[in-house]
């Protein structure tokens, strides 16, 4: 038997896959305890707020344990997995002789290291800081947390307070300074009992006002017919971002009904073109299209909104998202610089965004840095609807179905194509004649599909 020593035992801690996302689930084990791993293996699965994510360990030698099962939701930072690197044969006698309680120490890693993570993240380097504490605040000493990125979508922001999104309006709603809120959630994280707490007089008011403050749970009636389902991963992410958005740029939703019967056509002969042989044409890559000419015509759509520089950020490319329905939820993966692709290069990229994403192997930086979306409801045979702005971008464009439906077509009524678009866009960034112009621009290439040409 090979007596292992502390420092033989290097700890894989949980990374950041996803540029701030505090925690992740283990959804599988590609290894057990006595297993050999060689630097770069794969050896777990993870599902992020973003994506799912295989973690490769960034070093050799032999699984000694791990730390947690399957369908546990880790914080970032926390070790995952211990592996003996000092090159000798797994412990036989693990199992039944535990290790005393003392914790395997971890080696000493030099400030500016980075663990390497699958599709080019790893764990942001961080320094030491003590957080401010209330004067009213229990006299127990603050502890001190490494700084990490900030949970806004939109990675690291020096040094704000850490907090979710939906605790951010909170404070803001109940006029709540968070840089004098005291944090109890884990690393650091300022939670929604820790705002309501800073508003309360006295610090014993605090666990009341949280209770008057918070929802009732739902009554259930009858267990044997409901079912409850965890809202985690993508589908807490999304719901987050969703109500960020909604509550934070001011919507508005314009609709356009229109005759796409050319464009159908046109789709039709694209199909029998052999410079789009193996390709997938459908009238989804023509309305991107459409979009991207929109776009290229009037470029002050292509924005966001920068709110602590107060300033209107005008994009030069177009980073096209996508709206995809997955088993884990909703996500919107987007094509890098979709406005330089030309049309057979976009059908390829759709094609290969719309197959990654069915897989669930979507990584986090394809959903990334988008500006403009398309969400495309037809396909579930809806008219319309008033899409929700992905957060940080300007506009959306959702895409209802398309039917044969009664046209009046050169003076006589005609059985067309038709369908309605509707285009949700930031007022802030964009007033009603740009949006509007936009929104008519796509609808007329959509009429005279010929129009890809000229305007493109």
């Amino acid at each position: 038997m090979t007596t292992m020593t502390n420092a033989s035992v290097r700890e894989f801690k949980m990374p950041d896959v996803g540029e701030g996302l505090t925690e992740a689930e283990i959804l599988k084990w590609y290894v057990q305890p006595g297993d050999t791993v060689t630097d770069g293996q794969v050896v777990c699965e993870v599902e992020t707020a973003k994506a799912a994510v295989e973690l490769p360990i960034p070093y050799d030698g032999v699984v000694r344990e791990l730390h947690f099962p399957e369908g546990t939701t880790v914080d970032v930072g926390t070790s995952i997995i211990a592996v003996d690197v000092s090159g000798g044969a797994a412990p036989v006698a693990e199992e039944e002789a535990p290790a005393p309680a003392e914790e395997p120490t971890e080696p000493e890693e030099k400030p500016a290291a980075r663990q390497p993570v699958l599709v080019g993240y790893g764990v942001a380097t961080s320094s030491t800081r003590r957080r401010p504490r209330k004067a009213a605040a229990p006299e127990t000493a603050a502890p001190e947390t490494a700084a990490r990125p900030e949970l806004n979508g939109h990675g690291a922001t020096g040094e704000r307070p850490l907090a979710k999104p939906p605790v951010r309006k909170l404070a803001k709603d109940l006029g709540v300074d968070l840089a004098t809120v005291t944090p109890t959630g884990p690393d650091g994280v300022i939670t929604r009992e820790d705002v309501h707490a800073a508003v309360a007089p006295e610090p014993e008011a605090a666990p009341a006002a949280a209770e008057a403050v918070r929802a009732p749970a739902p009554v259930s009636y009858d267990t044997a017919r409901e079912t409850r389902v965890p809202v985690k991963g993508v589908r807490k992410a999304t719901a987050a971002a969703m109500v960020g958005s909604a509550f934070t740029a001011p919507h508005v939703t314009e609709f356009v009904t229109v005759d796409v019967t050319r464009t159908m056509k046109l789709v039709e002969e694209l199909k029998q073109d052999k410079e789009f042989t193996g390709l997938r044409v459908n009238p989804l890559l023509l309305i991107a299209k459409a979009l991207l000419v929109a776009i290229k015509r009037n470029p002050e759509i292509n924005a966001s909104w920068d709110e602590a520089a107060q300033e209107i950020v005008v994009k030069h490319y177009v980073n096209l998202g996508i709206a995809a329905a997955t088993p884990r939820g909703l996500i919107v993966p987007n094509i890098k610089d979709a406005h330089a692709q030309t049309l057979p290069r976009l059908a390829e990229s759709l094609a290969e965004l719309v197959s990654t994403a069915r897989e669930g192997k979507t990584s986090p930086a394809a959903m990334q840095a988008g500006t403009v979306t398309i969400t495309n409801v037809g396909v579930f045979g809806v008219d319309t609807g008033t899409p929700i702005l992905n957060p940080g971008e300007s506009a959306i464009l959702a895409v209802g179905a398309i039917k044969l439906q009664p046209w009046v077509h050169k003076g006589k009524v005609k059985p067309r194509q038709v369908t309605t678009l509707a285009l949700s866009f930031d007022h802030r960034l964009v007033d009603g004649e740009l949006g509007s112009k936009v929104l008519a621009d796509v609808a007329a290439i959509l009429e005279q599909p010929k129009r890809l040409i000229s305007w493109a």
